[in-house]
């Protein structure tokens, strides 16, 4: 079998709103496809371009160079990031624009400006140069989401310390692990984090990974909830202090454009986690870009973007790539559905937030908590919607539009990863028609190709593998420590072109749909088929809020579809709703895409960034005790619930 089958049939189109597209920062179909076609033909060109509308101590006159699999951006330029989103615009004149609101889980709020945060990135980027951290050290930032872990973020950034964001959910092995590989010798924490009311321990987690890491000499802890905590003479050291007295006075170093920004640990769903290298020009130049034209980011935006600064997604589109643009970025340091369900609905009204930018695994849990909670609050000032993360079913899709949209905001499905820095697919709000499912076309710069087994450009509506066959400014530079993991892992499978890991397909309008990792791939009486469609097919049912479906062995079939469904909050569990969804697929599809099995679940195992891990899945359904790593799951317990679930 040399592709995989797609067995969608959403045909549904919904053009840019005229209003928007008077307004929008490309505003038609015909000025995406010039620019578009420019980014390809002359990319040396038009990144150039781009890049001139940022500071650069030293400009660049290298723009690309590309052997693969390395490749360097504007190599002989000097700049410095956190210059460029923050004193940059102080500079312009725009220092009283408001840069973080941000809201606690408890309800309190605070603003900066870009002024302020300027002064506070500053000092801090001193304090860290007093504590003896110096260019090129590795800094390990495990925090909440408060506004000091920006802070941290950009004065690393600032001094050229190469830091490491460890998710505040992960537990005491992820975060030694993660130290150990990085080689850091510095680590920021804070005393604990508020999640859904309660404290989470981070500095007691810190505590006990660093039992195991000679190498630390110092961590800064931050007090945020009040918790009780040891603190080591010698190497632990109070934000505070550190800060006490400090100058904020500080000239931002000229960096080399490939000097090291941050290692970023990939949370993937099977193998040890693999440091992600990017750089600080190409990164820069690549979030920068994307913010502006995805997001048509207007000077008057307020932007939200629901993503922990853990994962890519905040570090792009939370901190380096809409500060970059001099944006008024939300940050929100809890749980969704605390102290109610209407929390970010709450937070929406209260901040007349205009763009909302969000992961299909949060819409789901929206619709299955019901319409009533965005009904409360008024969502008018919402403009944009966004989803990121993985695939959306195009009924969660009708409803983000409908429910939270009022039928009037663009919706931009985002298909990017880790590795590619920036968002790769989109549709521009104002230019070109969205299909509820799919990520529409590439952006600028980005040349993207579905090939078969052997290498062939798979045809229209063709399934196979996801490549992209020309470098980009953002793209990962290496493995941290591992280039023969780099190698392995993206540029083996088809030598010189990008292997993303995803199966995806091309319709007739040159719309890419894509159809999940390639390792979900079922394979069903001689059918290879993408699990994102068939996910979509129960979702796509009136009583399901998530799915997911994986393969079993199966003596006759050779593999047989297993379904794990989460229902709407009033929907019975019964034999008959059972049958009935399994039939549902069987209709939409075909009956060779009939689940042997459908099960029913409060949950289903996730990443704490929002995937569904159905490694995990795969070895309950086929009747094994759950093997691997699962230090990345949200919540452990939900595997114990599926073990006793009685099919």
């Amino acid at each position: 079998m040399t592709t995989i089958k797609s067995v969608s049939k959403e045909s549904r189109v919904f053009d840019p709103p005229a209003a928007f597209a008077e307004r929008a920062r490309v505003g038609s179909r015909a000025r995406y496809d010039e620019l578009y076609r420019r980014s390809v033909e002359d990319p040396e060109g038009f990144w150039a371009e781009q890049a001139r509308e940022l500071h650069w101590f030293r400009e660049p006159t290298t723009i690309r160079q590309w052997d693969p699999p390395f490749a360097k951006w504007f190599e002989d330029g000097t700049t410095n990031l956190a210059y460029n989103c923050l004193d940059r615009h102080v500079a312009e004149g725009r220092g009283d624009k408001t840069a973080f609101i941000w809201e606690g889980e408890p309800g309190e709020t605070l603003t900066l400006s870009y002024a302020e945060l300027t002064r506070e990135v500053r000092r801090f980027a001193n304090a860290l140069l007093g504590a003896g951290v110096a260019q090129g050290d590795r800094v390990v930032i495990y925090m909440g989401m408060v506004p000091e872990a920006a802070i941290a973020m950009l004065a690393c950034a600032r001094i050229g310390a190469v830091h490491s964001v460890i998710f505040g959910g992960f537990a005491a092995d992820a975060v030694r692990d993660r130290i150990l590989d990085a080689g850091a010798t510095t680590v920021i924490t804070q005393d604990g984090a508020w999640r859904r009311g309660k404290v989470v321990e981070l500095k007691a987690q810190v505590d006990k990974a660093l039992e195991s890491c000679p190498e630390v000499a110092r961590t800064i802890v931050l007090r945020r909830t009040g918790n009780e905590i040891t603190m080591a003479v010698g190497r632990d050291l109070e934000w505070a202090d550190v800060l006490e007295g400090v100058s904020d006075e500080h000239e931002a170093p000229a960096l080399a454009a490939e000097h090291p920004l941050f290692i970023l640990y990939t949370s993937g769903t099977t193998g040890t986690p693999k440091g992600v290298l990017h750089t600080t020009g190409g990164y820069m130049v690549g979030t920068y870009v994307t913010s502006k034209y995805v997001f048509d980011l207007r000077d008057d935006d307020v932007y939200w973007c629901t993503a922990d600064v853990g994962w890519i997604t905040g570090h792009s589109y939370i901190v380096y790539g809409p500060l970059a643009n001099g944006a008024t970025v939300v940050m929100y340091e809890g749980a969704p559905n605390h102290p109610g369900l209407d929390r970010f609905w709450e937070i929406v009204a209260k901040h007349r937030v205009t763009i909302f930018y969000t992961a299909p695994t949060a819409i789901r849990a929206f619709i299955k908590w019901g319409d009533e909670h965005p009904g409360k609050h008024d969502l008018g000032s919402l403009r944009l919607l966004g989803t990121v993360g993985e695939p959306i079913n195009p009924e969660a899709w009708i409803w983000y539009r409908r429910v939270i949209g009022g039928d009037r905001c663009p919706i931009i499905d985002t298909w990017w990863q880790t590795e590619t820095g920036g968002i790769m697919m989109s549709p521009l709000p104002g230019a070109i028609a969205a299909k509820p499912g799919s990520c529409t076309l590439p952006f600028f710069g980005v040349s993207p190709k579905i090939l078969r087994e052997d290498g062939s450009e798979a045809g229209p509506n063709e399934g196979g593998y996801l490549v992209i066959d020309q470098p980009w400014p953002s793209m990962l530079r290496t493995v941290w420590g591992n280039e023969e993991r780099f190698r392995k892992g993206y540029f083996s499978r088809f030598p010189g072109k990008y292997f993303t890991g995803d199966g995806a397909r091309r319709d007739e309008d040159g719309y890419f749909w894509v159809m999940g990792r390639v390792d979900d791939v079922v394979n069903v009486s001689g059918h290879r088929l993408g699990t994102a469609e068939l996910e979509s097919a129960l979702v796509a049912h009136p009583a399901v809020a998530e799915a997911a479906v994986v393969a079993r062995p199966d003596e006759l079939t050779g593999q047989a579809l297993v379904a794990f469904v989460t229902l709407k909050g009033t929907v019975t569990p019964s034999a008959e709703l059972k049958k009935a969804l399994a039939d549902h697929v069987g209709e939409e599809i075909g009956k060779f895409a009939r689940p042997a099995s459908v099960r029913f679940a409060d949950a289903v195992p996730k990443t704490r960034s929002g995937k569904i891990m159905r490694r995990l899945l795969a070895e309950l359904a086929a009747g094994k005790e759950p093997a691997g790593d699962v230090t990345t799951l949200e919540d452990i317990s939900v595997l114990a619930k599926l073990r006793g679930e009685d099919e």
